[in-house]
């Protein structure tokens, strides 16, 4: 596939997509914090899924002429792809992984061609998404506040209260002054 045409493509997978012109992951339209060599790691297993790609073939597209510990900065690249994709090893949605061989990205893969229409609706769609989560939590704070409130005023109230003046339940006669009751 030619880069330019590469470039174009929006990659969409249960509700997840990513555009790889913006360098960009995101989940229900809402971006992540998630880019760099796991981005890129993604973005090959996506445009190879349902088939296996080792290790090598990553090294080679990733880290063509430079000497690093790829074994390490893969694992942590799968990782991350697994955090940010809320996958696991033991029983994987989106990347599985290969022993010895490689990773397979396994889930249905959508890709199309990024249009002005399609960048226009999403955006809004974003930004009205991390209003309502904002408010949501803007709220939920409020309330949270006024609980704590309430409740202090409350126990306050129930540990500072005065009780009344001193009531005599019972008495005990101590002296006698020898004269009689009349």
């Amino acid at each position: 596939m030619p880069e330019a045409e590469r470039q174009l493509r929006l990659l969409r997978f249960g509700s997840f997509e990513v555009d790889p012109r913006a360098g960009e992951l995101r989940k229900s339209g809402i971006k992540l914090k998630f880019g760099g060599q796991p981005l890129q790691v993604l973005i090959v297993l996506l445009e190879r899924a349902g088939e296996v790609v080792t290790r090598e073939e990553l090294q080679k597209q990733l880290w063509p002429d430079t000497f690093v510990d790829v074994d390490h900065n893969l694992n942590t690249a799968i990782n991350k792809i697994r955090e940010a994709l809320e996958d696991s090893a033991e029983s994987p949605r989106y990347v599985e992984t290969l022993p010895r061989r490689g990773y397979r990205f396994i889930a249905s893969v959508e890709g199309g061609v990024f249009s002005s229409d399609q960048l226009t609706e999403k955006v809004p769609l974003a930004k009205s998404n991390v209003v309502r989560r904002r408010r949501l939590y803007y709220g939920l704070a409020i309330v949270g506040v006024v609980v704590v409130a309430v409740g202090s005023l409350a126990l306050w109230k129930a540990v500072s209260r005065t009780p009344g003046g001193p009531k005599v339940v019972q008495f005990t006669k101590l002296t006698n002054d020898g004269q009689g009751i009349r």
